[in-house]
């Protein structure tokens, strides 16, 4: 009997558990599922499946626990992946995560082959899914011969139409502390027919471009922080345009700004006495002293915002003016900003998500030399709060792959993400069946 063991039950898990119970019976499979919060693993099982509390820091109860499966999946915050990646070095356990390959574990590549080991990272959704779609995409247009000249590609995890009741059409669907320093401390950078380009911090949220993405409307998209690493990955060299961002409605940019440019999204010093501070006092906290004008007027002059601005409805929509506690001791602006969204942004038991993806291709015909441009995306519309579209994306990959690993249809060893067709093609195969399917269009 094999036994798979998830560290981490948190807002992404759902699905990948759930898909490995439907799966266990007819492989033979035993799961266990550890995190600090029992309740919250509890709620995320079905008997037979083992709960069990997790505590990183003790290491000698990690390892026991890893000690005993013979695979190991992390949905733990990226932080702890090397520790748990160290125990599986050492004991010998293949791991899969859906997070981004750090500079630790990458130091670790060459003990992993040498051990026969695989490690599996950026198997989620972004990185994940993106990975998976444009490799398939670059490689059929290598493979017939024709020249990539450049690569874009956005992802965004939204609200659904029906469930974006509020002028942001955003709610929390994955870790809200990312969204909140999104971008931050910057600046992005990535090409452009050629040429270099950087955005700093302070810009990022007023360089936007827009795109429709069939059946699901409208789009704005941001950079992301360094576009410059996909070149490597997928094997992009003297490529002319390379950019990565992220997908929001239109206006969310302009809006956010104003909380990039007030100093709210800062995460690199503890703001004096936070833990008593309302929403309204946070605000004024880094507007200038007037004896009379109130809060929202100096917030409206400071960023020249009209009273008939959709601005306005946004910034009052989020009660940042209420004198309601923000509730967070010892909190760094961002931290504290988090916590009012919070309040607004959370997923209703009722609200569907939205994930988004959306790339772009531009290359040199083989046969008649002009430039093709050709576009990939997909959309998928959550189930309900608890069953998001978002832990789909993420969960399905890692799912898959692990059958995959288990049954014997990846036979790897070493440090891999999932830009190669061994792991890319059977994993599309699969996502395809379960409804996360791709569309392509010639723009050209």
């Amino acid at each position: 009997m094999k036994h798979i063991l998830i560290l981490g039950a948190g807002m992404s898990s759902g699905t990948l558990i759930r898909y490995l119970e439907q799966q266990a019976p007819a492989y033979g499979w035993k799961i266990s599922v550890g995190d600090r919060d029992l309740a919250l693993a509890k709620q995320k099982t079905n008997p037979p499946t083992r709960i069990f509390p997790v505590d990183t820091a003790h290491t000698d109860q990690l390892e026991a626990e890893i000690s005993g499966a013979d695979l190991v999946i992390s949905l733990l915050p990226a932080r702890f992946h090397p520790l748990v990646a160290i125990a599986c070095l050492k004991l010998g356990k293949s791991l899969v995560t859906a997070s981004y390959e750090s500079p630790e574990m990458k130091k670790m590549a060459e003990d992993v082959k040498a051990k026969g080991l695989l490690f599996l990272n950026e198997c989620g959704l972004d990185p994940g899914i993106d990975h998976m779609s444009a490799m398939q995409v670059i490689d059929r247009i290598r493979d017939e011969g024709h020249r990539l000249t450049g690569f874009e590609s956005f992802t965004g995890g939204l609200v659904a139409p029906g469930s974006d009741d509020n002028p942001w059409h955003y709610k929390f669907s994955w870790n809200p502390t990312n969204v909140v320093l999104a971008g931050w401390p910057g600046p992005a950078k990535f090409i452009q027919c050629g040429k270099l380009k950087y955005i700093p911090y302070t810009r990022l949220f007023r360089r936007t471009e827009f795109m429709d993405i069939d059946g699901f409307g409208r789009f704005e998209g941001y950079a992301n922080r360094d576009s410059l690493q996909y070149i490597e990955k997928y094997n992009l060299q003297g490529i002319e345009t390379i950019y990565r961002g992220t997908l929001r409605r239109p206006g969310f940019s302009q809006a956010w700004n104003i909380f990039v440019q007030l100093g709210a999204t800062d995460n690199s010093y503890v703001m004096e006495n936070s833990g008593a501070m309302t929403h309204r006092e946070f605000i004024n906290s880094f507007l200038y002293y007037h004896p009379s004008d109130s809060v929202e007027v100096k917030l409206y002059r400071a960023f020249h915002i009209d009273q008939d601005s959709p601005l306005v409805e946004m910034l009052e929509w989020l009660d940042i003016f209420s004198n309601e506690q923000v509730g967070i001791a010892y909190g760094t602006p961002a931290q504290m900003l988090e916590a009012i969204l919070g309040k607004k942004w959370k997923l209703q038991p009722e609200d569907k998500d939205l994930v988004v993806m959306w790339h772009k291709f531009s290359y040199l015909d083989k046969v008649t030399g002009k430039t093709i441009n050709l576009t990939s995306s997909m959309g998928l519309t959550g189930e309900d709060s608890g069953h998001t579209a978002m832990a789909k994306t993420v969960g399905l990959p890692l799912g898959i792959a692990a059958k995959l690993i288990l049954t014997g249809r990846l036979n790897l060893t070493g440090l891999y993400i999932p830009t190669i067709r061994e792991i890319y093609s059977p994993l599309l195969e699969e996502l395809s069946a379960a409804g996360i399917t791709f569309t392509e269009k010639v723009l050209n």
